[in-house]
């Protein structure tokens, strides 16, 4: 059976652990070939577990605020897989949890630098290449439901996931012409590293979120993985501008 992928070449940054390492392999195993990317070493660990699969995956150390090294691995990934059809912006950090008026702008402007920087200079370099690749292109940003509504606790990454949403339309209309999709995925609270560690230090926290949820339970992963295959595919060929909201039905309360 062909995959629903089979073909493409995807970039997934933040592609480490969490959502990012579900998206790599449930990309891998719908034949995409996957250029993994994290500021941590362990990405070349999941690579190398993909590659034990028979499917195609390499690894590339890269900070997505630095953009010489952004440069520097999109031309890489275009010479080994000699396409891009898919880059999926997903590396993004939590930042300060004081309100704004805490908040010093040394803090705020870290958080903005990789939340919304990181995406924009990974869709800067994807460009160019993508031009060169037939076919279909896809870039996906994770946002989150904290760029649609707001809530008093990370308020520098809700300002951010706000501007990667209103990013990926601004990006959708502008590159329409040239057969390349932008769109983003909103998860609400998912079952990553980050929120299991939370649950470690909060008592309760895991089954306060379950509680909030009218499905009553929490996301993992996966769950984000499977729309990021529908954006990434052919199946979504007429769907830009859009934003896919992946939250057990808290933002419909």
């Amino acid at each position: 059976m062909v995959g629903r992928l089979e073909g493409k070449v995807a970039v997934i940054t933040g592609a480490g652990n969490g959502m990012g390492e579900a998206i790599a392999r449930m990309f891998a195993r719908e034949g995409a070939k996957v250029a993994l990317t994290d500021v941590s070493p362990r990405g070349e660990q999941v690579a190398e577990e993909i590659r034990r699969t028979g499917a195609s995956a390499a690894f590339w150390e890269m900070n997505t605020t630095d953009e010489a090294r952004v440069e520097q691995v999109f031309g890489e990934v275009f010479e080994e897989f000699g396409a891009l059809n898919v880059l999926i912006n997903n590396a993004g950090i939590s930042g300060p949890t004081q309100p704004v008026d805490q908040v010093e702008f040394e803090d705020w402007d870290r958080v903005f630098k990789v939340n919304v920087g990181g995406p924009f200079l990974c869709t800067k370099h994807a460009i160019p290449h993508m031009r060169r690749t037939e076919g279909q292109k896809s870039i996906v940003s994770t946002s989150s439901i904290y760029g649609m509504i707001g809530n008093a606790d990370v308020p520098v990454y809700h300002t951010t996931k706000a501007a990667v949403r209103l990013m990926a339309k601004t990006d959708a209309v502008t590159y329409a012409p040239e057969n390349i999709r932008v769109n983003a995925v909103m998860p609400g609270t998912i079952l990553t590293p980050l929120n299991l560690e939370k649950a470690e230090q909060t008592p309760g926290y895991l089954e306060r979120m379950r509680a909030v949820h009218p499905l009553g339970v929490i996301g993992d992963p996966d769950d984000v993985a499977y729309a990021m295959v529908y954006l990434a595919s052919d199946e979504s060929k007429f769907v830009t501008g859009a934003e896919f909201v992946i939250d057990g039905g808290y933002t419909a309360q």
